[in-house]
């Protein structure tokens, strides 16, 4: 068996009522891969759900968004993965709905999921790819429940179409294509 080189981790909560909130795009993209390359995501491992794909795992973190940092950095310190090699994928409420955006490194952007992950390995030189899910509706509406609302049927469709590109570039990066490369397609 090919030794682990990649983590890529989808951010998300854990439990049914949050399968299909925008919070949980990450996760929906790690869905989506699964499905696309035929493996499951459902093994108990660091505190997260885990799936391998030749040499990438797949994890889904357990511990809800604001302690996602948890379980990647215990999965990367237990299969030594440098931190340019760990892909976080996000949402992002500062994009439109099916907007995605790739970083090579940065600030959390008020996303707790990457803040967890910035904190606990101590750097923010890990790539990410961010999901557009939308801003808040109005100012005065409070963000907690918004992120944790789903999205509406028109959105869903702009949704499932996104997650395929966001598949398609996991696909690219774990066959060793530049971020640069990655950044001027889809950015």
């Amino acid at each position: 068996m090919q030794e682990i080189k990649y983590i890529i981790v989808g951010l998300g909560n854990p439990g049914r009522k949050h399968v299909y909130t925008r919070h949980n795009a990450g996760f929906l993209a790690l869905d989506y891969s699964s499905q696309r390359y035929d493996f499951k995501i459902n093994n108990l491992k660091f505190r997260a759900y885990c799936g391998r794909y030749n040499d990438a795992l797949f994890i889904k973190p357990q511990t809800y968004m604001n302690n996602s940092g948890e379980s990647v950095a215990a999965a990367a310190r237990f299969y030594k993965i440098a931190p340019e090699n760990i892909l976080a994928i996000s949402d992002d409420i500062s994009l439109p709905v099916g907007k995605i955006r790739i970083k090579a490194r940065g600030s959390d952007g008020g996303q707790k999921g990457l803040r967890s992950m910035i904190n606990i390995l101590g750097t923010d030189e890990f790539p990410r790819i961010k999901i557009g899910v939308g801003e808040k509706p109005h100012p005065d509406f409070e963000l907690s429940r918004w992120v944790l609302s789903n999205f509406t049927k028109p959105e869903q469709k702009i949704i499932f179409d996104v997650l395929a590109d966001a598949h398609d570039c996991v696909d690219m990066f774990i066959h060793g294509l530049t971020l640069d490369k990655l950044q001027n397609k889809y950015n």
